[in-house]
C-alpha cells in the first residue's frame, strides 16, 4: 500500500470517528418517551473504526480479523481453539454436526441416537438435534433458576443415549456439577450452549470450558456483537478439524482460504474412492455447509472482546440493581435466583407471574410496552407447544410443569450495558405502580 494510501485511510478512520460522535451522540432519556430496549449493542467509534478499516483492506471472506478474533475468544475461555462462524444457531448446527462424523469411531453420533435437552428454550439448541436425525429427550427445568432439573438425568438415559445439549438459560448456569458427572458415568458428549451466557462462571471456573463442545453468539442482543456471528470452541484438537470441516463445506482440507499445501501433500491424498493424487482442497469428508463468517464481521468482534470485561460487570449490575428495586413485588412474581456456585453474566433478567397474583403476564408487559419498556417472552416457552415441532420423533421424561409454567407466566426484560440506573428505576417504578393499580382493583380488562 502506498504511502498516499495510508494517508487516505487514517483520513478516512478519523472522519469515521467524527461521524459517530455526531451521529450516535446520547440523548437525554426522557422516561415514557425514550425507549427502554430490552437489549442492543454497545458501539462506539473504535468499534465502527475497526470495521471500515476492515473493508479497507478489500479481503471481505474470512481473514487476518477473523483470525485474530478466534485466537482473542480462544483466549478468553482459556481453550485451545476457537471456529468463527455467521451465527450462534449456526454454531449449535455446526458443534452437533461434528459429532456426527464417522471418524468419531464408536463414540459417533448416529441417526436415532438420543440427545438430553429442555424444551424451555430458544429454538436452535434443539433444531440441530432433529436436523442431524437425532430424538431429542426432553426434560423439565427449574424454577426460578430456569435450568435443566438434573433430577431427571438418570430417568431420561437409554441405551441410546450418547449426548447432553444444553444452553445457559439467560446466562445463569445449569448445575454442571451434576451434569459433567453424569457425562462422564455414561461416557456421554457434553455441548454447552452458551450464547446466552459469555463470561458467566461456575466455581470460578468459565462456561463453556466444561464441555467437549461450546458455543457463544455475537448477534447484537448478545454480550459483544458482530453484527451476526457466532462461534463453535473446544480444547480437543480432533474436534476442532472436524468442526472446521462442517462449517467449511465439509472438504478434509484445513488450509486457510487463501492459503494452499499447508499439509504439503495437497496431490498426494487417496480417500474414499477417488483417484490417488485428487486435489485435496476439493476433498469433502463430510456433509457440511459453508458457514464462516466476514472479516468485516470480525473487525467489530476484535474491537467488541476488548470491552468484554466491562460488558460483563455492567450486566451484573444492572441485575443486582434490578432485582433490589423489585423487590417489593416478591409477593406477585418469582424473582430469578442463580444456581449455586455459579457467577452468572446474565443477558436477562426474567420475572414469573405467580398464580395468584391480581394481574396477568401479559397485562404487566402491556404496561411496560406502553411506557416503551421492552419486554420478552423467555424464547419459544415450551417448544413442544410450538407447531413446528409436530410430527417430529422426540421423547419426554416426566411432566414438564415448569416449562409450561415458563411458556405461560414467564417474561423478561434488558439488563444490558446500554441501561442506565435511570432507565431501571424507571422500569421498577412502572412495575410498581402497575401491581398497586392491579391490588386496588382498577385494572382495565
Amino acid at each position: 500500500m502506498s504511502e498516499r494510501s495510508e494517508q487516505l485511510r487514517q483520513q478516512i478512520l478519523q472522519l469515521t470517528a467524527e461521524f459517530h460522535a455526531e451521529a450516535f451522540a446520547r440523548r437525554d432519556f426522557v422516561p415514557g418517551s425514550s425507549v427502554v430496549p430490552v437489549s442492543g449493542k454497545v458501539i462506539d467509534a473504535a468499534d465502527m473504526s475497526a470495521v471500515v478499516d476492515s473493508a479497507l483492506d478489500g479481503w471481505f471472506t474470512t481473514g487476518r480479523w477473523a483470525k485474530d478474533f478466534e485466537r482473542k475468544l480462544a483466549r478468553f475461555f482459556g481453550l485451545r481453539s476457537a471456529s468463527l462462524v455467521n451465527s450462534g444457531s449456526s454454531a449449535n448446527l455446526v458443534a452437533l454436526s461434528a459429532l456426527t462424523s464417522p471418524k468419531l469411531g464408536d463414540r459417533q453420533l448416529k441417526p436415532g441416537d438420543e440427545v438430553i435437552t429442555v424444551a424451555a428454550g430458544f429454538p436452535t439448541t434443539v433444531n440441530p438435534i432433529f436436523q442431524n436425525r437425532l430424538v431429542p429427550v426432553f426434560i423439565d427445568v427449574t424454577l426460578p433458576t430456569y435450568e435443566i432439573d438434573v433430577t431427571k438425568l438418570e430417568d431420561a438415559r437409554s441405551e441410546k443415549t450418547k449426548a447432553v445439549m444444553v444452553a445457559h438459560t439467560l446466562g445463569n448456569v445449569f448445575d454442571l456439577d451434576a451434569v459433567v458427572a453424569f457425562c462422564k458415568k455414561y461416557n456421554l458428549w457434553l455441548v454447552e450452549d452458551c450464547c446466552d451466557a459469555l463470561g458467566s462462571t461456575y466455581n470460578g471456573q468459565k462456561v463453556g470450558t466444561f464441555g467437549d463442545i461450546a458455543t457463544v453468539s455475537f448477534y447484537p442482543a448478545h454480550h459483544i456483537t458482530m453484527g451476526e456471528g457466532g462461534a463453535v470452541l473446544t480444547d480437543k484438537p480432533a474436534l476442532q478439524v472436524l468442526i472446521d470441516s462442517f462449517r467449511d463445506w465439509g472438504r478434509d482440507c484445513w488450509c486457510e482460504p487463501g492459503v494452499d499445501n499447508t499439509c504439503g501433500k495437497r496431490f498426494d491424498w487417496q480417500l474414499g474412492t477417488l483417484p490417488c493424487g485428487y486435489d485435496h482442497k476439493y476433498t469433502y469428508s463430510h456433509v457440511g455447509y459453508n458457514l464462516k463468517a466476514t472479516d468485516m464481521q470480525a473487525a467489530l468482534g476484535v474491537s467488541q472482546i476488548a470491552k468484554l470485561p466491562e460488558f460483563i460487570e455492567r450486566r451484573k449490575a444492572n441485575f443486582a440493581y434490578l432485582k433490589n428495586a423489585l423487590k417489593p413485588l416478591e409477593q406477585y412474581v418469582v424473582l430469578p435466583e442463580a444456581t449455586p456456585k455459579s457467577d452468572p453474566s446474565w443477558f436477562g433478567f426474567p420475572i414469573g407471574v405467580k398464580a395468584d397474583a391480581p394481574f396477568k403476564r401479559d397485562q404487566l408487559t402491556k404496561a411496560l410496552e406502553a411506557q416503551k419498556i421492552g419486554t420478552r417472552l423467555l424464547f419459544a416457552g415450551n417448544l413442544l407447544r410450538q407447531p413446528a415441532y409436530e410430527g417430529w420423533e422426540y421423547r419426554v421424561v416426566g411432566e414438564m410443569t415448569n416449562t409450561d409454567y415458563v411458556m405461560n407466566h414467564v417474561f423478561w426484560i434488558g439488563v444490558f450495558p446500554g441501561l442506565t440506573n435511570e432507565m431501571l428505576d424507571f422500569i421498577a417504578k412502572t412495575a410498581i405502580e402497575f401491581v398497586e393499580q392491579a391490588k386496588a382493583g382498577l385494572l382495565v380488562v
